[in-house]
């Protein structure tokens, strides 16, 4: 198993790539520490990941909160006295708007949760691994950094952000012996598929457009994202740092 013994914290994992991240680390081996501000949805993938053999903790935690984040960290190294990945995962979607028509409050909760939750998962995260001399540090970007749809600004923008901050962190980790990879996934079957498309739910008309701009034809499911992420979390990866990944069938092309 690639990732045995060894603990991960996943924000965002009530559901969608970070659910299907924290199950398949947990198969790997890792030991999962399941953060998400929904209570519920932290406990329904934590149950998932008991049923196949694994060990994991639900967490219930706001990214955008710096206590939040010291705690998250304190949790995992009080439960199995380590920190091996932090994947920043947890964001929140844009439903697409003309910018003159975005209110302000929506472009400040894409900042928070998209860039102030990476920020500060490193920020308590990074000192762990540094001391350590060794660990992953994960953000999820978008292929919206790269080429963005219409309408999706503050998105966008937000996950430019990571990119960079990617680059930044790798930079500052590399001498301790740390990583920090983002992944930009297409399109992918979560819950937050709907928002994009600006839609209540995803109807045919919406999916056969995004399709289409796919070359390889599909959209991401959310498993297509965990295997990545097991992936760079893993010593198959020990080369690969400050480098954002495109899990998108050739979108970005």
């Amino acid at each position: 198993m690639r990732l045995d013994g060894r603990v991960a914290v996943i924000t965002g994992a009530g559901s969608g790539i970070g659910a299907a991240s924290a199950l398949a680390m947990a198969r790997e081996g890792a030991r999962v520490v399941v953060v998400d501000v929904n209570e519920a949805g932290a406990k329904a993938t934590v149950e998932q990941i008991e049923r196949v053999g694994g060990q994991a903790l639900a967490v219930r935690a706001d990214v955008t909160r710096a206590a939040d984040n010291q705690m998250i960290v304190e949790k995992a190294l009080a439960a199995w006295g380590r920190l091996d990945i932090f994947f920043a995962n947890a964001g929140v979607p844009q439903a697409p708007e003309d910018v003159e028509q975005v209110d302000e409050a929506i472009f400040d909760r894409i900042m928070a949760v998209n860039v102030k939750g990476v920020w500060l998962g490193a920020k308590y995260a990074l000192p762990v691994m540094k001391k350590q001399r060794r660990g992953v540090f994960l953000i999820t970007a978008s292929t919206a950094a790269i080429r963005p749809r219409p309408g999706v600004q503050a998105y966008a923008a937000s996950k430019g952000a990571v990119v960079t901050l990617t680059k930044s962190l790798a930079l500052e980790a590399a001498s301790h012996g740390v990583r920090v990879v983002s992944i930009a996934p297409v399109a992918t079957e979560t819950p937050m598929l709907p928002t994009f498309m600006g839609k209540r739910v995803v109807d045919e008309e919406g999916r056969a457009r995004y399709v289409a701009t796919v070359p390889l034809g599909r959209l991401n499911q959310p498993e297509d994202l965990a295997r990545t992420a097991v992936f760079l979390a893993s010593d198959d990866a020990a080369m690969i740092t400050g480098t954002c990944v495109e899990v998108d069938g050739g979108r970005c092309i």
